[in-house]
Order: structure tokens, then sequence, then C-alpha cells
């Protein structure tokens, strides 16, 4: 399992590839954002965009699963602060294929609780064409230790 020495400034982890049918983004639209630009491409909202483009949140959701899939499950992660960016910089379309990195940007150790590790990651996914479609800045907090020593402190408290 990863822990906070394995997240130095600099580090990047490889996100994706992963191909987005039109299918997935209408289902996407249809349960978290049905506005008509997500769920029809004949729509005139989507028709001034060029077609059926996905939400910035599901471009986000997709974002999510790349972590998980690239380095989180394999990290004693203890959550997120949350983001302090976000930018949908290009229109995710049908048949797209996403890559991208999750760059450590900055790291320290919790003032508060030693045990715990604060890594500022910069996400980008980028398309098939090299245009990048969303950049994040966000925070997760990690182990500064193995689980047996995170167990331990759990205890203590």
């Amino acid at each position: 399992m990863l822990t906070y020495t394995d997240f130095p400034i600099g580090h990047a982890f490889a996100l994706g590839p992963r191909q987005i049918s039109a299918d997935e983004i209408i289902r996407f639209a249809q349960k978290y954002d049905p506005q008509p630009l997500h769920l029809d491409g004949e729509s005139s909202q989507a028709q001034l965009v060029g077609g059926l483009i996905a939400s910035g949140w599901h471009t986000c959701s997709i974002a999510m699963r790349m972590m998980c899939d690239s380095y989180l499950l394999d990290t004693i992660s203890q959550g997120s602060g949350g983001l302090s960016e976000v930018k949908w910089l290009h229109p995710v379309r049908p048949n797209d294929i996403l890559s991208g990195t999750a760059t450590v940007i900055d790291r320290r150790v919790s003032r508060s609780n030693p045990a715990l590790g604060i890594v500022t990651f910069k996400y980008v996914l980028q398309n098939q064409d090299t245009r990048q479609v969303l950049a994040m800045t966000g925070m997760g907090m990690v182990s500064t230790g193995p689980a047996e020593l995170q167990e331990n402190a759990h205890e203590q408290r």
C-alpha cells in the first residue's frame, strides 16, 4: 500500500486511457445533469457546441475513476479536503479517448496529526487529439506510515 513517502513532489501517475460513449454521456446526464446538450445531440443547445457533449461533472467523475484505477485504491488514503480548482477546457464528446496525469505539486505532514500527510495534486485529462479537457487541483490525505501504525494511532484516540 502506498503511503506519504510514495508521493514525492513531481511524481506523476498515469490516468486512463478510457473511451467515452454517447450512451454513457446520456445515462450520466439523465441521472445527474439533464441539460439538453448532454441528452440530445440534435437539441438546439447541443448544436451551438457542435453536438452532444459530456457534463463537466461527468468528466470529473471519469477522472475520479481513473485516479482509483491508477493509484488511489492502492493507497492508505484518509480522504480528501476537496478541490481548489476545476476547469473544463474543451468539451468531451462521444468516442473521445481520455488519458492524463495526476502530478504531486506540493505535500506536507499535518501539524495537528503527524500520521497524516497532505498531498496536493494537479490533475490533467486530454483527449485523443491531445486537447486538454480537464484541469483540477486538489488535495488528498494519506497515511504517513504503514497500515499497522494507522490502526494503532486510531486505537489510541
